[in-house]
C-alpha cells in the first residue's frame, strides 16, 4: 500500500485506465528479431525499430563482446572526466563519416542528444518553430531551452515562412523537425525548411532518428537522400533504431560540436555509455556501407504493403517508409485491433495519446529487414479481416 503522501497516485492511474490509457509491462524472452516472445507468446514481431534487422545480430554481439574485454562494461565516469574511452572516439569519427560533417558527439540516449542541444543553442530571448508532430524528446527539449516555442501544423511550409516572417526581431531562430515522423511515417519537407531557415536566418536542426540506416547512399538518412546538408546545420540521430545498439548523437561543424562539449549539460553530467555498446555501434555503421541492400530490400517491401492496405481500402495515412500506421481512432479500438492481431500471432502495438492526439489512436506497423513478403501479405490479410469485420 502506497503512504499517504503517495496515495493520490491511485486516483491518477484509476484515471489513466478509465481512458483506456493504461500500459502493460511486456517481458521480452530472447533477442529482438523476426519473431518475439513476449509474456511467453511467440509472435511475428512488428513492433520494434530494429529496421535493418542488426539488434539481435551475432556480429553486434562479437563487437560488443570484443569492446567490453578490451575497456570493460561500465564507462565509468562523464565523458570530461574519464569515461570517453577509445571505442567512443572511434564510434563519433564512424558517425561523422557516415554523415559527411567535421564531428560529432555520442549521448547514452537520442532522448538525452535532443533535449541537451535544443537547451544549448537558444535559450529565453530565442523562438523555437517546431513540427506539430516532432517527437516528445523534441518537446522536451524546447520546454527545457525556456525559449518562445512556436508549433506550425505539420509539415507546412507556408506556416512557418509566416511564424519565421514575425519573428524577425528574436535573437536567434531555430527550426526544429522530425525526418521521419515516428507515428504517422510520413516524410519532412527537408528542402523547403532548407530553404526557409536561410531566408529567414534559421537554425535548421533535422532528428533522424527514424530514417538513420534506411535512407540514403551512405545510410545517413533523408537530408543525405535529399541533398540538403548543406542547409542543415545540426543532425540528431539515435544508435538504438536500425543501428541496433543504444545511445544518440549530435552531429554537424567542428566548432558545433566543441561548443556542446561545454555546454550540452546531458552530455556533460551523464556517465558516459558502455564502451562495448560503442563497438557494436561501431560495427553496425560499418554494414551500412558493406549491405546496402538491406535498406533498399526493406523500403520496397514497405512501399508493397502500404500498396496492399491501400488497394483494400485501409487508412494508413501519408505514411512514406517503413512505419506504417492504421487509423483505429478511438484508444479501446487501437486496443481491440492489437488484440486481435496478436491472437492470429501478430505483433502490432496499439499507439494511444499522449503518443498521438485525442481520437487518432491507431495500430502501428514497424517493417524490418527480416520481414518477408508472405509475412506482410498475412499481416495486410488480418488487418483487412478486422478492419471490414
Amino acid at each position: 500500500m502506497l503512504p499517504r503522501s503517495l496515495r493520490w497516485i491511485d486516483d491518477e492511474i484509476a484515471v489513466i485506465r478509465t481512458a483506456g490509457l493504461e500500459r502493460p509491462a511486456r517481458v521480452r524472452d530472447g533477442r529482438q528479431g523476426r519473431e518475439v516472445v513476449l509474456d511467453g507468446r511467440r509472435l511475428l514481431n512488428f513492433g520494434s525499430n530494429d529496421y535493418l534487422g542488426y539488434a539481435g545480430d551475432v556480429r553486434l554481439t562479437k563487437a560488443a563482446s570484443k569492446g567490453a574485454c578490451a575497456e570493460g562494461f561500465g564507462a565509468g565516469a562523464s565523458p570530461l572526466v574519464s569515461g570517453h574511452s577509445l571505442a567512443h572516439e572511434r564510434l563519433e569519427a564512424a558517425i561523422a563519416g557516415m554523415l559527411d560533417v567535421e564531428a560529432a558527439l555520442v549521448f547514452p540516449s537520442g532522448f538525452a542528444a535532443n533535449t541537451a542541444t535544443i537547451a544549448a543553442l537558444v535559450g529565453p530571448d530565442d523562438l523555437i518553430a517546431s513540427d506539430a508532430r516532432n517527437h516528445a524528446s523534441i518537446i522536451d527539449g524546447c520546454r527545457l531551452s525556456r525559449a518562445r516555442v512556436c508549433i506550425y501544423p505539420h509539415r507546412d511550409l507556408s506556416a512557418l515562412d509566416r511564424l519565421l516572417a514575425a519573428a524577425a526581431d528574436s535573437r536567434r531562430r531555430l527550426i526544429v523537425t522530425d525526418s521521419l515522423f515516428s507515428m504517422d511515417g510520413t516524410i519532412a519537407p527537408l528542402n523547403g525548411l532548407s530553404d526557409l531557415a536561410r531566408r529567414h536566418d534559421a537554425m535548421l536542426l533535422v532528428d533522424e532518428a527514424h530514417a538513420t540506416g534506411v535512407f540514403g547512399r551512405r545510410g545517413s538518412g533523408l537530408v543525405e537522400e535529399m541533398g540538403c546538408a548543406d542547409g542543415v546545420q545540426i543532425r540528431i540521430g539515435t544508435l538504438s533504431k536500425a543501428v541496433g545498439a543504444a545511445g544518440g548523437f549530435v552531429a554537424g561543424g567542428a566548432e558545433l560540436i566543441h561548443w556542446l562539449r561545454h555546454t550540452a549539460r546531458a552530455w556533460i553530467f551523464s556517465t558516459a555509455h558502455p564502451p562495448a555498446v560503442a563497438a557494436a555501434a561501431t560495427r553496425a555503421i560499418g554494414l551500412f556501407a558493406e549491405e546496402p541492400a538491406r535498406r533498399r530490400e526493406l523500403l520496397a517491401r514497405a512501399a508493397d504493403f502500404r500498396e496492399r492496405l491501400h488497394s483494400r481500402g485501409i487508412d494508413s495515412g501519408a505514411a512514406e517508409a517503413q512505419i506504417v500506421p492504421i487509423a483505429a481512432g478511438s484508444p479501446a479500438a487501437a486496443v481491440t485491433l492489437a488484440a486481435r492481431l496478436a491472437d492470429q500471432g501478430f505483433f502490432v502495438p496499439a499507439i494511444r495519446p499522449p503518443s498521438v492526439p485525442e481520437n487518432g489512436s491507431l495500430v502501428r506497423a514497424s517493417l524490418s529487414w527480416h520481414h518477408t513478403t508472405s509475412d506482410l501479405e498475412r499481416l495486410a490479410d488480418a488487418i483487412t479481416e478486422f478492419c471490414h469485420a
